[in-house]
């Protein structure tokens, strides 16, 4: 009998993650607005998470695992709150309607949790206690989870890239700078190596593996942002710089995957160079 998992927020990630199981076996439904950008291997749920309404396809069969990996549609603190805090209580209350019990609930964070801003580096046990609102309503949220009633761990993803996330290649063809001193590090974490990272904890558990509440998302090299942008403007063959610096944030921080890794998981895309490079002969 294969694993049953549903995918809360089955957007790019989950769908991604939706895809590398269900070739496992896995039997895989994915709840969103509109199911017709799901990949086809994966049984559609249409639903809203800011609705407190169960939605009429909710499934019916035991779920054994559950991934919450919601995106805010509104990027401010009501925005937020309704996307990682509401959603997941309704979440947990349509599993409870249905008597669904699953074995473990995953619940896809950010590593926006933690405040550091000296390139310290963090791992799971850091504080997490980022003084944004996005950074205080995810640890509610992450709150929420571990005091579910269901074992959860929480998934601490740093920025994601990949196809159609390539904000930064455009911000380089525009000439952006990056300050060198002090160096702004920034973490990073390719899609496809995010959802592989969320395939390989369902699967530990799924073997009786003893998983740990938190878990960070990240590859191997963290590096300094004008070093990212000094690779990437060589590969563009961008020569010209921009009159303003258009560094969007002030973190700085350096991340360790090391709990990861120690489970058995490792990024395809080790540092900012493989993946970059493959988006690029993708372009």
């Amino acid at each position: 009998m294969s694993n049953t998992l549903l995918i809360a927020g089955c957007g790019d990630v989950g769908g991604r993650l939706g895809q590398q199981l269900t070739v496992l076996g896995w039997t895989v439904h994915g709840l969103r607005r509109n199911v017709a950008q799901l990949p086809p291997s994966i049984r559609p749920v249409a639903g809203d998470l800011h609705n407190s309404t169960c939605p009429v396809a909710w499934p019916s069969v035991p779920l054994e695992y559950v991934v919450y990996c919601a995106a805010a549609t509104e990027h401010n603190e009501a925005g937020y709150r309704a996307a990682y805090v509401d959603g997941l209580r309704h979440v947990l209350a349509w599993l409870a309607q249905h008597g669904q019990q699953p074995k473990r609930l995953l619940f896809v964070s950010s590593s926006g949790v933690y405040g550091q801003q000296l390139g310290e580096w963090v791992d799971e046990t850091s504080p997490a206690d980022a003084s944004s609102y996005s950074g205080r309503i995810m640890r509610e949220a992450e709150q929420l989870a571990w005091a579910c009633g269901l074992a959860a761990s929480v998934v601490r993803l740093t920025g994601l890239y990949g196809p159609g996330r390539e904000w930064l290649l455009g911000q380089v063809r525009q000439g952006y700078r990056a300050v060198s001193e002090p160096p702004l590090y920034g973490n990073r974490i390719h899609v496809d190596d995010a959802a592989g990272l969320l395939a390989t904890l369902l699967q530990a558990d799924a073997r009786g593996v003893a998983l740990e509440n938190c878990y960070i998302g990240v590859d191997d090299q963290p590096a300094p942002l004008h070093e990212v942008v000094a690779w990437l403007r060589e590969q563009l063959g961008v020569s010209h710089w921009s009159e303003q610096s258009t560094v969007r944030r002030a973190g700085s921080k350096r991340c360790s995957n090391a709990r990861a890794r120690a489970l058995g998981w490792a990024p395809h895309y080790p540092s900012y160079r493989e993946g970059y490079r493959a988006i690029l002969q993708q372009l």
